[in-house]
């Protein structure tokens, strides 16, 4: 009897596993794709977006079992992604890469659209890590300033200063010809 007690104790755990990782691979199948977008306009390129993805992810499902909350998922990955992104920036590792002039090879064609549509992406993208994920938070997603603040572990106050100082960055650097209020006639 000592036996079958046991043997129930591991089929229980094993079915709570399962139940588990079903859980898990519905939430990521569904949020995957938009999830993506965000990653990508973070990391600014695809192997970066894939990389915080997939870490994003990990630790998400790592926690799964602790999660209360499941209406704040989102928010939750978006954080996670967001200290990553930023940790990658801080690392040694990163200031040693080097751009060139060639690109890479690539495989099939990409018809996924990542948000770069418009110039004013590549703008964006030059942002330093904590203005550019305010405005992508603000802009792309649709974040109100509060939950800016949550996922970023920051203040109002700060998202608003950042918000700004990235709008004056952008606005310095984007050419008047993405000015909607420019007339044309170069008349300012």
């Amino acid at each position: 009897m000592g036996a079958t007690l046991v043997d129930m104790g591991a089929q229980d755990r094993r079915h709570d596993r399962s139940d588990k990782d079903a859980d898990f691979s519905a939430y990521m199948s569904a949020r995957q794709p938009a999830l993506y977008r965000t990653a990508y306009l973070l990391a600014g390129d695809h192997a970066g977006a894939e990389d915080l993805l997939q870490t994003a992810f990990a630790k998400l499902y790592l926690s799964w079992d602790r999660i209360r909350d499941r209406e704040a998922l989102d928010g939750y990955v978006r954080r996670i992604m967001v200290n990553e992104n930023n940790s990658l920036w801080r690392r040694a590792w990163k200031r040693r890469e080097h751009a060139t002039d060639t690109m890479p090879e690539t495989g099939a064609l990409d018809t996924y659209d990542d948000g770069m549509g418009g110039i004013l992406w590549s703008f964006v993208q030059t942002l330093p890590p904590k203005q550019r994920s305010v405005v992508v938070l603000r802009y792309y997603e649709q974040l109100s300033e509060a939950e800016i603040a949550d996922v970023l572990g920051i203040s109002v106050g700060t998202v608003k200063s950042q918000a700004s100082r990235a709008l004056a960055a952008l606005r310095a650097r984007a050419p008047q010809s993405l000015d909607p209020h420019a007339s044309g006639d170069d008349a300012r």
